[in-house]
């Protein structure tokens, strides 16, 4: 039966049952494409195909039966944000999980287990408990005190998978995935069009999700904002690097320290007042700065940006070019999962820009 399925791609499609009829040019009504998702009818061949055209998606997704599911969903997101939409992000993101799993299926791929690291996850019953959990991760992984350079690399190289879609009123989501008695994998979903510093902190906030325990006497979003400035900024090489207590700081200076860790003026000047390197007063004054010049809006046009596509998640897309090189799947498969026309799959396999 193919009811839960197509229920959730018409989610991610944002489609009513009345456009998704209109969308096939009213093969089937709404009332029958209603009945569908509630399992109490099946459609032949030729609406199923139809159905699949209308939403992109393949048939063979509408009929599986492995049943992906996510579990304790986290957003960032903005007040604005409607159910339906919410909804829709969701059904999006678990139909990216599920060619991600085909794919690593296909290359004969280990794909639900994540590199757990040690301890985690951390209890954090305030949110300054988020720098030691912070500080904890970094040593279970390695990592010293160096900036991060690529941070969607390194969340996929300890098995999260990261995606990166086109939404708005939504900065990030992190879940648990579960898939038939299988051990729950962990992704990560950030917003596309986005300026890439605010792409890196949505990533460290998610990650901070999926690794805090936080208690219920705690506002779990602050202690994963208070978690990722840790994570990206470690205390101790901020501290060296402008002093332990400060009554003034320049732009210049934030400007320096913004290219070095690849985050924002705005998330840096946070980290200070967190640390109480500089006061309440002073975090103040330089924010009605920033609202001044602007930065604190779209398209938060800081100085020396990085380029909107630092830390665009391109494992999955590896993967699709190594199962299309090995011969698993067609050229239109791959397209297909990439979600891009043939056209542009054949330009970036020449390398035709």
């Amino acid at each position: 039966m193919i009811g839960k399925r197509l229920k959730s791609a018409r989610a991610g499609s944002g489609l009513s049952l009345r456009a998704l009829s209109d969308a096939m040019q009213n093969k089937v009504s709404a009332q029958a494409i209603g009945k569908y998702e509630r399992n109490e009818d099946m459609p032949g061949s030729s609406v199923l195909i139809a159905l699949a055209r209308a939403l992109e998606v393949s048939v063979d997704f509408l009929l599986s039966d492995d049943e992906l599911e996510l579990e304790g969903v986290e957003f960032r997101k903005s007040a604005s944000s409607s159910a339906k939409e919410v909804a829709r992000i969701e059904a999006q993101a678990l139909s990216r999980v599920e060619k991600y799993l085909a794919v690593e299926s296909l290359l004969n791929l280990s794909s639900q287990d994540w590199d757990t690291p040690q301890g985690a996850p951390y209890r954090v019953e305030e949110p300054r408990d988020a720098e030691d959990a912070a500080r904890s991760l970094r040593d279970a992984w390695l990592l010293g005190k160096d900036p991060i350079p690529m941070l969607s690399e390194l969340l996929e190289e300890h098995g999260i998978k990261v995606f990166s879609l086109d939404i708005e009123n939504v900065d990030g989501l992190a879940a648990k995935v579960s898939r038939k008695g299988k051990h729950s994998g962990r992704i990560i979903m950030i917003r596309k069009h986005t300026w890439s510093e605010r792409k890196r902190f949505s990533l460290a906030h998610e990650l901070g999700h999926i690794v805090l325990n936080v208690m219920p006497d705690c506002d779990a979003e602050r202690a994963a904002n208070r978690f990722a400035g840790a994570f990206l900024i470690p205390a101790e090489v901020l501290r060296q690097e402008i002093g332990a207590q400060r009554k003034e700081i320049s732009l210049g200076e934030l400007i320096s320290l913004k290219d070095r860790f690849g985050v924002s003026i705005q998330a840096l000047t946070y980290r200070c007042k967190d640390l109480g390197i500089i006061s309440q007063a002073t975090f103040g004054r330089l924010f009605s700065i920033y609202k001044e010049r602007g930065w604190r809006s779209e398209p938060f046009e800081e100085p020396n940006s990085l380029e909107w596509d630092v830390e665009e998640p391109e494992r999955f897309k590896r993967l699709c070019f190594r199962a299309l090189s090995e011969d698993l799947i067609g050229l239109s498969r791959a397209a297909e999962l990439l979600e891009i026309p043939v056209r542009k799959l054949e330009q970036q396999l020449d390398h035709v820009t």
